[in-house]
């Protein structure tokens, strides 16, 4: 082999190193934008998760505040419906 075929050899050996080494880091960058991707999605599903878990936490606690107004109400008609019975009872 000649100075100028092993130079050529080394040249074209050298070029597909780079070659490859260029394909490398297209995946490594197409990688990395991959998993920017996903952590975005992450971070949104967790800002999700708290806005709904705090819509719960609001629905929560207005059901319960609607079941004790509701009991309220129930004996309070409780005892109108009894005054009116005792007043019916009561009338001759």
């Amino acid at each position: 082999m000649t100075d100028a075929s092993a130079i050529e050899a080394a040249t074209r050996r050298l070029a597909a190193a780079l070659d490859a080494l260029d394909a490398a880091l297209e995946r490594r960058r197409d990688t990395d934008k991959g998993e920017n991707a996903l952590a975005a999605q992450v971070h949104a599903l967790g800002s999700d998760r708290s806005k709904l878990a705090s819509d719960l936490d609001a629905a929560t606690a207005r059901s319960r505040k609607l079941e004790a107004t509701n009991r309220a109400m129930a004996q309070r008609l409780d005892v109108a419906i009894e005054s009116i019975r005792t007043v019916i009872e009561t009338q001759p």
